[in-house]
């Protein structure tokens, strides 16, 4: 239990922040006070995150420019791993970059998707904050849960949009795969494997959104939308490529 008392007391913090958002935006929003305060957090926090997002976006940038070179070095170097470890150290070393830039970002985004996703889905530390409403269904429920007009209609307008979401992400995804030069230094089964799977991945926040309760489908409807935008913001053609300095 002492293992998970930071992450208990991360969500607390964070459901006490929505609390007192729901109870500002009560005057303008009335019922949907919990709701709108639930959209506003998530897009504070991702503004917060932004800028290990726009670090994960220059790293991947410099590793797909040295891209060429990683794979002479590979056909050069195939015969010889010490020779070739050695050679793209010094590429990157060279160039200011990682071989695994755009990764510690990446991670350092983790924990702040997981207290949001535990104040929403499981109501950790929320002090109620599940029993707001959003159309007169309760933030609380699931799918399942009383399969009346506005549960269907509410979830089903949010799921819709997850979805149009996520057709939007893959479809991106699979532009950017087959994009001349779009490929990565890491090359093989492995890569290809995953090539093939990073267009699917939008859609497991659907999937989510048919276990977890309003709150949390809510919670995704926004920072999945969040995303995309990032995506087309962040990862516009090279033309208008963002200062890599």
């Amino acid at each position: 239990m002492l293992a998970f008392a930071p992450l208990h007391t991360a969500a607390s913090a964070a459901a006490t922040v929505v609390t007192w958002l729901a109870g500002t935006l009560a005057p303008l929003t009335g019922g949907l006070a919990t709701a709108a305060a639930i959209v506003l957090f998530t897009v504070g926090v991702r503004l917060l995150i932004s800028p290990l997002t726009l670090a994960q976006v220059r790293g991947e940038r410099r590793r797909a420019a040295l891209a060429p070179e990683v794979r002479d070095l590979q056909r050069r170097y195939a015969d010889d791993p010490a020779r070739l470890q050695s050679e793209l150290l010094t590429l990157y070393r060279r160039a200011g970059a990682s071989p695994v830039a755009g990764c510690l970002p990446a991670l350092l985004q983790a924990p702040f998707f997981l207290v949001m996703y535990r104040v929403f889905a499981t109501g950790d530390g929320s002090n109620g904050l599940l029993d707001g409403r959003l159309a007169g269904v309760p933030l609380g429920w699931h799918l399942g849960d009383g399969l009346a007009g506005p549960v269907v209609a509410v979830f089903g307008v949010l799921l819709a949009a997850l979805l149009a979401v996520a057709w939007w992400s893959s479809r991106r995804a699979r532009r950017a795969a087959a994009a001349p030069g779009a490929g990565t230094p890491t090359e093989g089964p492995g890569a290809a494997i995953l090539g093939r799977l990073m267009p699917l991945l939008p859609y497991t926040t659907v999937l989510v959104a048919l276990v977890v309760p309003l709150a949390a489908v809510l919670y995704l409807v926004t920072t999945t939308a969040w995303t995309a935008l990032e995506q087309a913001v962040l990862r516009r053609p090279p033309a208008v490529d963002i200062d890599e300095r």
